[in-house]
């Protein structure tokens, strides 16, 4: 589904000039888990920004369902983006004057498309949000919030779902929820690509990248950890 052939990103010039991403070759299909790790300044956040074209690679080409994205044009982009690739991000990015329901269409509206009442019900009730529909995030907690956030995501029905820190703000428990809910969407046919610093949130995945100075270093494959049942 989605290919990087030779990405570099370049920020600045002279003294000021980073070197963010370096000749970065990655590809993954739609049933993929995948965690990206690596320490701070590793161009983790950097490189889940060129997936989803929130970024432009200086170098390189970004290739989804085999058409070159990175060199199209704003509009065109959020087109051939749309029902294919959504976010969640650490910062839940929710607008606290919605409630939660309304929050999840915004995705609709945005795009123009019909604002699914139903369908945005629906995705709240499985993300376990059914009874909060009309709260405000100022009356959700923090795990509450993300779960809105990726109900957001859900809502124009996307094939890759990229998460950057998803539970980092949260306690170990919300954090470990969370994950089981993105372990669930994963079985339901979504593909992740999250960035995580922390290695257990890393095992829900099944199989793991590291990056180091703007390149990947090394990848793993694993049995992904499945929440145990109460």
């Amino acid at each position: 589904m989605l290919e990087l052939k030779e990405i570099s990103k370049v920020y600045g010039e002279g003294a000021a000039r980073v070197v963010a991403l370096d000749k970065i070759s990655f590809s993954a299909d739609e049933d993929n888990f995948i965690a990206v790790m690596g320490p701070s300044g590793s161009g983790k956040s950097t490189f889940l920004n060129i997936i989803g074209g929130l970024d432009r690679p200086s170098s390189g080409e970004v290739l989804l369902e085999g058409k070159r994205i990175d060199d199209l044009d704003e509009n065109k982009l959020v087109d051939i983006r749309r029902g294919k690739i959504a976010y969640v991000f650490q910062q839940y990015h929710l607008l606290p004057s919605l409630t939660a329901l309304e929050n999840v269409l915004l995705p609709l509206v945005f795009c123009g498309a019909k604002k699914d009442e139903g369908r945005a019900l629906e995705i709240l009730e499985k993300v376990g949000l059914g009874k909060r529909t009309k709260h405000k995030p100022s009356q959700l907690s923090g795990g509450e919030q993300q779960r809105v956030a990726i109900a957001r995501a859900l809502v124009s029905m996307p094939s890759l779902i990229l998460a950057d820190e998803p539970t980092g703000n949260m306690d170990r428990k919300t954090g470990g929820e969370i994950m089981g809910l993105f372990t669930q969407l994963h079985n339901e046919g979504h593909g992740i690509i999250m960035v995580t610093h922390d290695p257990e949130i890393a095992t829900f995945a099944n199989s793991t990248v590291f990056l180091q100075d703007g390149r990947i270093v090394k990848k793993t494959s694993q049995k992904a950890r499945r929440l145990r049942k109460k």
